[in-house]
């Protein structure tokens, strides 16, 4: 794939995305916060925490005992043969501190993975809990990979962490004070030499932590780029996109590229580190040697009262568990340091505010003060959030009144701000100035879930579920029952259809419905909303992308879904609207016309140029048809 000038297949500048890749984002108070997560586990942290410290504190003695294995029992002090009887006992203690040891380790273990799971849990449900509070155009400016990954990959990230980090951090800590004190005990001389590389040792471990951390906010971007490419290309939308224009190679070399990028980054996260582990490992196995040699000269110069050969094998056995934790704590160190960035790309997407929430006062659409169904606009002005400071505003000066039970229709150009207007009404949008009022309300004096509740939507693109056509039914309304799925779909015009289905309801009908035809998908869609029942429906160019005999049966099915409700339709066919009580002409995101569609054609304005041109483009049509 070309990337001439450092620009990528989508007009991404690589070498400036790769910088802004290694720069995690910066989330205040960050310790603070992953310690706030443990919070509500803290009675079992305590638990798990006394668990590690007995289980750590016993894993000391056995070593102990070795001295006085050797010095009493094996070798006495004083002289003479084993002493079978000491030897027996000091045995069968060990074995009893093994046995503790093994069951306090279980134990820990269980709480452990209780604790840690539960709370990567919590995290997960939290971001999902968030992500499904923003409002509609942050999720039309982010790629859905790319959310998709914070929630998967980032979480399943800094799991490892969540669930080992206290009690290695403890367990280690013990173990290291506990061994320190027990080499102490046994020769401090000994313990000085075992213990001098330790502060260089910490110093490099920071440096090399900092480098790791910056590799894996690198190879989380890059784990996002690749879910992105995923969820784009291999949807039955992606896959028909690449068959259609012949670009499977292109995709998968997209793909190659970023999987070579990947296994890049993994194999430097996998050996950041490796080469100071491995000095780490030198160092620390070297010691007993080292003591050893020391050992030799003590005896020789003397001191050979103090230093016996069961302080030897006891000093060396506990140094020599001494390597273990201490690279424990030094590996946790590196892990924190290194998710610290993922942790601050979970933490900025939970920073994220919602552009629209309810008010601490605000009321349900039942306490509003005008009657239900009815919708309003009020000089209603809107400019999308990422629209450019010169662009003209998307909406400038909206008003009308649609009156319950009246179906009031929007009909212009592309890109007039038709759609714009049913964003508004359910508030997945704030208006920038003016008011959109509901049932006599302000939206934003109303609770947007009360609001949401009284609006049925049927867009031009259906989305179903790749499950059964019961289930996709029932999302409107779970408690549904099969009389009243079968009532809907017969209102909808698609129950005919659906018994004809091998497996009737229970048909599965593929991702996003593709299984289905546009106009059984739609007819479904309308079923769905006649479940919910709400008092006023939005039509959002239902039928547009419907042949002729499709569009005249979803027709006839959106009209009997209308019977009744405040119904507000955009459409590009000027003959689905023609029996509208009121159509409003929308251009440049403005009202330039209204009236039913005699008074607009006798008007001889935009409206009568827009349903000359369709009809010139009717009998063109016909005529291909017909010569055909």
């Amino acid at each position: 794939m070309s990337m001439a000038g450092g620009v990528g297949f989508r007009g991404v500048d690589i070498e400036a995305q790769r910088k802004r890749n290694a720069d995690a984002p910066r989330v205040t108070n960050l310790g603070s916060r992953v310690v706030a997560l443990f919070r509500p586990y803290r009675w079992r942290i305590a638990i798990t925490a006394l668990l590690v410290v007995l289980g750590a504190a016993v894993a000391v003695v056995p070593p102990l005992l070795v001295q006085r294995i050797f010095d009493d029992g094996l070798f006495p002090v004083a002289g003479g043969p084993p002493d079978i009887p000491v030897l027996v006992r000091l045995v069968v203690l060990m074995i009893a501190f093994f046995l503790l040891s093994a069951v306090l380790g279980v134990g820990q273990t269980w709480l452990t993975a209780t604790v840690g799971n539960a709370v990567t849990g919590d995290l997960r449900l939290r971001l999902f809990d968030h992500l499904q509070a923003m409002e509609l155009g942050f999720f039309t400016r982010t790629k859905t990979g790319v959310i998709q990954s914070r929630l998967q990959n980032d979480v399943g990230g800094v799991s490892g962490v969540l669930t080992n980090t206290v009690t290695s951090i403890l367990g280690n800590t013990v173990t290291v004070v506990a061994s320190l004190v027990a080499m102490v005990l046994i020769d401090w001389r000994l313990t000085l030499i075992a213990v001098v590389m330790m502060p260089i040792l910490v110093l490099v471990q920071r440096r090399v932590g900092q480098v790791r951390a910056r590799i894996a906010g690198e190879t989380q971007e890059s784990l996002s780029e690749l879910t992105s490419i995923t969820q784009e290309t291999l949807s039955v939308s992606g896959i028909l996109l690449s068959k259609s224009f012949n670009r499977q190679r292109a995709e998968s070399g997209r793909f190659a590229n970023e999987n070579t990028n990947q296994v890049r980054l993994q194999v430097r996260r996998a050996m950041s580190g490796q080469g100071f582990f491995a000095v780490v490992q030198v160092l620390m196995a070297s010691v007993p040697a080292v003591i050893y040699l020391v050992a030799g000269f003590l005896v020789t110069g003397g001191d050979g009262g103090t230093v016996t050969a069961g302080t030897i094998v006891a000093f060396t056995t506990v140094q020599a568990r001494l390597l273990m934790p201490l690279m424990g704590l030094m590996r946790v160190a590196l892990d924190l340091q290194t998710s610290a960035a993922l942790f601050a790309r979970i933490f900025e997407y939970l920073d994220l505010v919602p552009a629209i929430t309810d008010k601490p006062d605000a009321i349900d659409v039942t306490q509003a003060p005008g009657p239900l169904g009815r919708l309003e606009f009020r000089d209603v002005q809107f400019r999308y959030p990422d629209a450019a400071e010169a662009a003209r505003p998307t909406l400038d000066g909206v008003s009308f009144v649609a009156e319950p039970g009246r179906h009031v229709a929007f009909v212009g150009p592309s890109g007039a701000g038709k759609t714009t207007i049913l964003y508004l009404a359910p508030r997945m949008y704030e208006a920038s100035g003016g008011a959109v009022v509901f049932a006599g309300a302000d939206v934003r004096d109303l609770r947007a879930e009360s609001v949401i509740d009284q609006i049925g939507i049927v867009s031009q693109e259906t989305y179903l579920f790749h499950a059964t056509i019961r289930e996709n039914l029932r999302y409107a309304r779970p408690d549904a029952t099969d009389a009243e799925l079968e009532a809907a779909c017969r209102s909808a015009n698609i129950h005919h259809v659906i018994a004809g289905f091998e497996n009737g309801y229970d048909t599965v009908v593929g991702e996003r419905g593709y299984r289905l035809s546009g106009g059984e998908k739609q007819r479904i869609a309308i079923a769905r909303v006649l479940l919910k029942d709400p008092p006023v429906l939005l039509l959002d160019e239902a039928t547009s992308a419907l042949d002729t005999v499709s569009e005249r049966i979803v027709q006839e099915a959106l009209d009997a879904a209308a019977r009744g409700r405040t119904t507000l339709t955009v459409a590009h066919r000027l003959s689905t609207v023609i029996g509208a009580d009121v159509i409003h002409v929308v251009d440049d995101g403005r009202i330039v016309e209204s009236g039913t569609h005699s008074q607009l054609l006798a008007a001889g304005g935009l409206y009568a140029s827009l349903a000359a041109e369709q009809l010139a483009a009717t009998r063109v049509l016909t005529e291909e048809q017909t010569a055909g």
